[in-house]
């Protein structure tokens, strides 16, 4: 049987996700009604730089520290904030965020075009601390 594309699964995420526009995520997260979340490797954000202010949380730890009965349990990651989830081009993200979705997470969103369409967005970017 042959794999299925990930571009399509990505598609498919993406037509059951909530997608938001960098400008609109930081909107959101600058009147505290959302927490941006950099599902990136450590590795990229050392190499690209990171988001002011925003969670670090490595995509394969993500649903461990999402879940409140978890020993890896990040207190930041609860609460009524919407969790806009972010990587470098919004592929890990879709799959991330509709995976959360079908855990019952109903406060969770995507940044459209990921860390890429920030930067060409023009929106900071702490360079200098990068991990």
């Amino acid at each position: 049987m042959p794999i299925r594309p990930v571009k399509d699964l990505v598609a498919e995420a993406k037509a059951r996700i909530t997608t938001l526009s960098p400008a609109e995520a930081q909107a959101r997260a600058d009147a505290g009604t959302a927490l941006l979340v950099d599902i990136r490797d450590i590795r990229e954000l050392a190499r690209e730089g990171r988001v002011p202010g925003a969670f670090h949380a490595p995509r394969g730890m993500l649903e461990f520290w999402i879940d409140p009965s978890s020993p890896y349990h990040k207190p930041e990651l609860a609460g009524d904030r919407t969790l806009i989830l972010f990587c470098a081009s919004a592929w890990r993200s879709a799959l991330s965020a509709d995976a959360l979705q079908s855990y019952g997470m109903t406060n969770v969103a995507e940044i459209a075009g990921g860390f890429s369409a920030w930067c060409d967005a023009g929106l900071p970017v702490d360079r200098d601390d990068a991990v």
